[in-house]
């Protein structure tokens, strides 16, 4: 009987060893989308349930089974417990996630190290005392291995620091070796990304461009941008600039240094880390501050904190989507259809008439910002105007597709902010066959204006859609309040609790000639 208990004990410790394998890496995970910062990960753990989680209240009530069954215990209850555990790494095995972990090169250190450690102390308990002992210490370590990702993370700070740091010298030092490299920052709360593929795309026509890939907008993306992908035959760098607090733009303008920068806009975004709009103008102007006098800055003046904020230290043009006092680039005859939109783009002493498969207000906002660029750096007129009429959608940002069964897909899955989900429902607005259908779970990282912001986005989506779901429980109080003050039909509005729901309740609802937005899709941090 004791051979018996002692080979379930191994089997236990096997399925244990493999469930803080997933563990532990759904821990690294949910750090990674907090930016690895420890405050930002435990105000996520307060603030959620996934610290407590079936998966972890299974693993705390089989500790507990073993130490009330210390003296009582045989393979039978050693057994069943193991079959839970095995259940449920089955089930983290199959799980699906929206932004799963990326293996990075620190990812792996933490996770390694971690792993390690937990298997070292389980290994040593029970050699030194029992398998018993050793079966409780791996549950409390799974019951509670937020806590000790949060110790390795701390752990491991200096290390990283000095990592980071090796890396950024060697970035600058390439950098160096290219004098006479272009480099052109991007920034604003929104529109950067599509603005930065925009340019890419007509400056592509004349110069070897690189740009930052995907979301690589931090400090440590830039370089490894710099550091994997830039080649001796680049002409010019385009370098998206992504911030989450004061300083992050100006550590990233000590890096690559550019010569011309484009302030998208300053909007009421990242205010839960910013705090107020003052400070993201600050944070966002960063930029513009960094240019050297001989460079030049385009700012959107269609936002009030950029419009109101004097640029002294370099040129400055200004672009709006309409033509008013102090602007020097702005559109005209704007004209949407089912093929995209016509357009015409007034500055630098000309009128280009532009066509494109792109729609919306803030599209063109961010293609004036792309041309006006790439007239200030020689692109013919012939260039630009055969780009833009090339440019296609960036995913996920109103993104327009039409499926097999007729119906109009726009993908705005990327665009949590107040002004892109305004703009995104008037586009909707805007199509005249069909429901008009919105599935929603609302904006994030708003800060104290997070409830008034989604209340107002309720009241936006009854006055423009006729069905509206909303997914999660996130906002869903501030969204539907909003909805229901505006008088909005019952029927027509839907509660659900995840996307997967979202798509069999539109199953039942869209027909041949609806459109449906899908406007923002929240990380696995919100629910």
């Amino acid at each position: 009987m004791e051979y018996a208990l002692n080979i379930a004990y191994i089997i236990f410790l096997i399925v244990t060893a493999t469930e803080l394998f997933f563990m532990v890496k759904w821990d690294m995970q949910m750090l990674q989308q907090n930016s690895y910062f420890n405050s930002r990960y435990i105000k996520w753990l307060r603030t959620s349930e996934e610290h407590i989680t079936v998966k972890r209240v299974l693993t705390f009530t089989a500790m507990v089974m073993m130490l009330v069954n210390y003296v009582y215990t045989n393979v039978y209850n050693v057994s069943i417990i193991a079959l839970v555990l095995a259940g449920q790494c089955v089930y983290a095995a199959r799980e699906k996630h929206k932004l799963p972990l990326v293996f990075t090169a620190r990812v792996k250190r933490m996770f390694t190290i971690e792993m390690l450690l937990i298997l070292a102390i389980i290994a040593a308990v029970a050699v030194s005392c029992d398998l018993h002992i050793a079966i409780i210490i791996a549950l409390l370590a799974l019951s509670f291995s937020y806590a000790v990702t949060i110790a390795v993370n701390t752990m491991l700070r200096p290390v990283e620091k000095h990592i980071a740091h090796r890396y950024i010298s060697d970035a600058k030092n390439r950098l160096a070796q290219m004098p006479g490299l272009t480099v052109i920052g991007i920034t604003g709360s929104y529109g950067k990304t599509s603005t930065k593929h925009y340019l890419y795309r007509i400056l592509s026509e004349k110069f070897s461009v690189l740009m930052t890939p995907g979301s690589f907008n931090t400090t440590m993306g830039v370089v490894r941008t710099i550091r994997e992908h830039m080649e001796p035959y680049n002409e010019i760098f385009i370098c998206e600039m992504g911030a989450k607090k004061p300083g992050d733009i100006r550590e990233i303008c000590d890096i690559a240094h550019p010569r011309y920068g484009i302030i998208t806009a300053v909007g009421k975004q990242h205010l839960e880390t910013f705090k107020s709009i003052d400070n993201v103008q600050s944070t966002k102007f960063e930029l513009a501050d960094a240019l050297p006098a001989d460079g030049l800055v385009l700012l959107n003046n269609d936002f009030e904190y950029v419009a109101n904020r004097p640029v002294s230290n370099v040129p400055a043009l200004r672009y709006s989507v309409n033509n008013g006092e102090g602007i020097d680039f702005y559109a005209s005859n704007i004209s949407y259809s089912a093929h995209g939109t016509s357009f015409t783009v007034n500055g630098n002493g000309k009128a280009l008439e532009l066509t494109t498969k792109l729609v919306g207000e803030c599209n063109i906002s961010n293609l004036i910002a792309a041309v006006a660029m790439a007239m200030k750096l020689g692109v013919e007129d012939d260039k630009i105007r055969y780009a833009v009429s090339k440019i296609e959608q960036v995913e996920h940002r109103l993104n327009v597709k039409r499926s097999a069964g007729g119906i109009t897909i726009i993908d705005d899955a990327y665009n949590s902010n107040p002004t892109g989900s305004r703009m995104a429902l008037d586009v909707l607005a805007g199509m005249n066959t069909g429901k008009r259908i919105v599935i929603t779970p609302g904006m994030i990282e708003l800060g104290s204006e997070q409830l008034s912001l989604n209340k107002a986005f309720g009241e936006h989506i009854a006055e423009t859609v006729d069905v509206a779901i909303i997914v999660g429980q996130y906002n869903r109080e501030a969204i539907v309040s909003g909805i229901t003050a505006k008088g909005f039909p019952k029927e027509n509005l839907h509660i659900v609790d995840t996307l997967a729901q979202a798509q069999q309740t539109l199953a039942t609802i869209a027909q041949a000639g609806d459109t449906v937005l899908y406007e923002n899709d929240l990380p696995d941090t919100f629910k």
